[in-house]
């Protein structure tokens, strides 16, 4: 695991502790969010990249891995 951030969600009026774990490594450049069942998953990889490079940050060109904790 590369980093480990504490971060929230908002479920109705409350706020869900979310644990974000982010693994870097070598191989095909894929990113994959783990941890979620929504269809918005796949968008939010879009999201992340678009942001990166609107940012002026470059997305490594490397297989990334994201884990929400927890799942739910």
């Amino acid at each position: 695991m590369l980093a480990a951030v504490n971060s929230a969600a908002v479920l109705g009026i409350d706020a869900v502790d979310v644990i974000v774990e982010v693994d870097v490594s070598n191989g095909l450049p894929k990113w994959t969010v783990v941890g979620l069942a929504s269809s918005a998953v796949k968008e939010s990889c879009e999201r992340v990249r678009a942001a990166l490079g609107n940012s002026g940050l470059e997305c490594p060109s490397r297989r990334i891995t994201i884990n929400l904790s927890p799942a739910t």
